[in-house]
């Protein structure tokens, strides 16, 4: 008997501080009480770091895409072969439809996804555009794999492990593009040379 009023104390104790806190303690962590043969133990799980980990997945694949997207209109505008050009159409096409996608459920979830792009898809933005004919076409190409490369690690990554489900549903769905896009761009990348 005592060891039934001993559990139940701190149970009580800690519903009622949950209770008290409202949903702030149910947004940022879990607690669930556990009664093992002569003691209590608190198992917590913090349910803002799972979160935090598709949130940093969304953002990544945000910029990814406009990256993607920009550079892609970059080489329909610079580029020299007719493969870079027609793979530049592609990435604005494909990306900018997954761009779409991931916006939207971003925004249902209440996710900041970043406006522009960050330094270092910028600064890889800055040095293309200073290039023109072959150099810019074989410097393309050579982001292009480098970066299909990434996000591909990226979308498998969050496909494998995310918590979110739509984004662990968008990723799967999105892996086998990335993974397509890159099959693409290797074949480009022995011509181009």
């Amino acid at each position: 008997m005592k060891k039934t009023i001993l559990f139940c104390i701190p149970a009580m104790a800690l519903g009622l501080l949950q209770a008290c806190s409202g949903n702030k303690t149910a947004s940022t962590s879990d607690s669930t009480a556990m009664k093992t043969d002569s003691s209590t133990t608190t198992v917590k799980t913090d349910s803002s770091a799972m979160m935090m980990a598709d949130t940093t997945f969304a953002a990544k694949a945000a910029v990814g895409g406009m990256a993607e997207v920009a550079l892609g209109k970059m080489a329909v505008a610079k580029g020299s072969a007719k493969e870079v050009k027609d793979f530049g159409q592609m990435m604005t096409m494909d990306h900018g439809k997954a761009n779409a996608e991931l916006m939207s459920i971003a925004k249902a979830k209440n996710i900041m996804l970043p406006a522009g792009l960050d330094a270092e898809h910028q600064a890889k933005s800055d040095s293309l555009s200073k290039l023109s004919g072959k150099d810019f076409d074989m410097a393309y190409v050579n982001a292009m794999v480098d970066g299909h490369k990434k996000t591909l690690a990226l979308m498998q990554s969050e496909a494998a492990n995310g918590k979110d489900a739509e984004l662990k549903a968008f990723a799967a769905k999105t892996a086998p593009v990335v993974q397509m896009h890159l099959d693409h761009i290797l074949k480009i990348q022995t011509s181009v040379k």
